[in-house]
């Protein structure tokens, strides 16, 4: 069952001819067949597969080669959604990191499209394609009795909800409150996950900067400051991890998921904020219904690794102490000396001894290599030593997969 002593977040870097085809697709406003798309998408997720199972990972991704952004279309398809373009500034949390790295203050909008509810939302699965085809796409070149293992990353419940002012996740008179609104994105996602499990998905990755963005004293001391917020950033909290444990319920008990925590990973190699995790470790940890907690770990960003004696002892943790910002290759001595001061915290916490506790940990990058389709800064030789050292690391320590 996953987690696996060696994990990688996701998203890997995007082939060239693949970048090529998306790019004559916008520019010359043709259809992804007339570009030649499918086939293309397809080879490429093969070969990424390839790449994985040769380097010893057990949880295969697709590389997130379906999408242009790691959150993918999955909140498009949903009824009820409107993507709204270019949106007025006044409708954000000018203090959420993302929206501060992001909008565009001369012009007071926020660039791209973000999504709202603009009628109440409901599961559609004659539109929700875009998971259930990347799942498709990786089993085909998957032996079916590693399907069980196959990863897929899925966009916070909370994604489109943090960024907003408060009340403004949905247009006018559609939900009385957030309440209401955290009622429906949770059916939705019961339903998404019900449709994905019958499918054969088994395990489930949660992408979730915004959990990581409540360690950042900027956010937390804007959000503070903000007189339109009618609830502290407690009582927020609380409402983010209810909806992931309601949106979780349903779920059989072979479903293994897990969340993962990153502050950022923009075009360029970019972060959005820092702080420790001290500050929401022992309710995350225990409150929070998932297997599996992928922390990012690779900088003092991060803070240390104190707070994983809160982790329970049903429960295990993913380090991302690798880099995919920068191309420099860690020390492998390093690396595993941070696992072991990392796992003494876990068996402090837990009253386990270190061998105990040193199961439910495992390592990783810290986060994707391409969470968006291009610009980072390592090549796919870099990506590979990254990858390969990760795997080395796991042997060197536990010495299965």
């Amino acid at each position: 069952m996953p987690p696996f002593r060696a994990e990688h977040m996701g998203s890997l870097l995007r082939p060239k001819n693949l970048l090529a085809v998306r790019e004559a697709i916008r520019d010359k406003g043709i259809s992804p067949e007339e570009a030649g798309l499918p086939a293309i998408e397809k080879e490429a997720v093969g070969n990424v597969i390839k790449l994985q199972q040769e380097l010893g990972f057990k949880a295969v991704t697709s590389g997130e080669f379906n999408r242009t952004r790691f959150w993918g279309l999955m909140w498009d398809e949903f009824d009820g959604t409107v993507a709204l373009q270019e949106a007025e500034a006044s409708m954000f949390r000018l203090y959420h990191p993302d929206v501060v790295s992001l909008i565009e203050k001369d012009r007071k909008v926020m660039p791209g499209d973000s999504v709202i509810a603009g009628s109440k939302l409901k599961h559609n699965r004659e539109k929700s394609k875009s998971n259930l085809h990347e799942l498709k796409l990786v089993q085909q070149f998957t032996p079916k009795e590693e399907w069980k293992n196959i990863k897929l990353t899925i966009i916070t419940p909370a994604w489109f909800h943090m960024r907003y002012k408060q009340g403004k996740a949905y247009a006018e008179g559609v939900y009385a409150n957030d309440d209401e609104y955290f009622a429906d994105v949770a059916k939705v996602y019961q339903e998404e996950l019900k449709m994905l499990y019958e499918a054969g998905l088994r395990n489930v990755q949660f992408d979730d900067p915004g959990l990581a963005y409540f360690c950042s004293q900027e956010f937390r001391t804007g959000y503070a400051s903000d007189p339109e917020n009618t609830v502290s950033i407690d009582a927020l909290l609380d409402s983010y991890i209810n909806l992931y444990n309601t949106s979780l319920s349903l779920l059989p008990a072979d479903f293994h998921t897990g969340v993962h925590l990153c502050r950022g990973n923009f075009i360029g190699g970019r972060h959005f904020a820092s702080g420790a995790y001290d500050v929401i470790a022992q309710k995350l940890f225990t409150q929070l219904n998932v297997n599996t907690f992928y922390l990012e770990y690779d900088t003092s960003r991060a803070g240390g690794f104190e707070p994983l004696q809160y982790l329970p002892r049903d429960k295990n943790v993913v380090l991302g102490v690798v880099s995919t910002k920068l191309r420099e290759l860690e020390s492998k001595e390093e690396v595993k000396r941070r696992v072991e001061e990392a796992v003494e915290w876990v068996a402090k916490g837990s009253g386990e001894t270190k061998e105990e506790a040193r199961k439910r940990v495992a390592v990783s990058p810290q986060c994707g290599f391409s969470t968006h389709e291009s610009g980072y800064p390592l090549t796919e030789e870099d990506q590979t030593k990254k990858l390969r050292l990760v795997r080395e690391v796991a042997d060197e320590i536990w010495g299965e997969p």
